[in-house]
């Protein structure tokens, strides 16, 4: 596996929580438990993606500002996570927030996989792709797990 298959894997989840999360209503548990997955995904990935992923591609200079730019959405949508937990589950503007957090998952998902991963596909070579999948995943599980 390498680490385009492994983030792909998680990709795939923060899709499908999103579109979960956008069929809830009110304060509700489903919501909140949605949403806490969601959190959780969100927060294993990105921490995950930014050590085994966007800083073994800061070391090219190629890779510097794309990876800036995807960090910099990472902490976008994390204060928008943050801002959720302080707003009412039931309220209009929660829902609104929370559809503009999953279209900004969602633009980012698709910005790296169509733009980032063809730029570190020619930066790294066949063994760092596979070393960094399993130590993502690593990461990742062990992140998962903690949250």
């Amino acid at each position: 596996m390498t680490i385009f298959e492994a983030l792909r894997q998680s990709h795939e989840i923060q899709r499908d929580l999103a579109d979960k999360l956008l069929q809830t209503s009110g304060d509700s548990a489903e919501r909140r438990d949605i949403f806490e997955q969601f959190k959780t995904e969100l927060l294993a990935h990105e921490t995950a993606e930014e050590r085994h992923f966007y800083v073994p591609l800061m070391q090219d200079d190629l890779g510097v500002d794309l990876s800036r730019h995807a960090i910099a959405e990472h902490h976008e949508m994390d204060e928008m996570v943050e801002e959720l937990e302080s707003m009412e589950f039931s309220s209009s503007a929660w829902l609104r927030l929370a559809k503009k957090l999953c279209e900004t998952v969602e633009h980012h998902l698709e910005e790296e996989e169509h733009k980032f991963f063809q730029m570190a596909g020619k930066l790294l070579d066949d063994n760092q792709k596979e070393q960094l999948a399993k130590t993502y995943l690593e990461e990742y599980a062990g992140l998962k797990e903690r949250v």
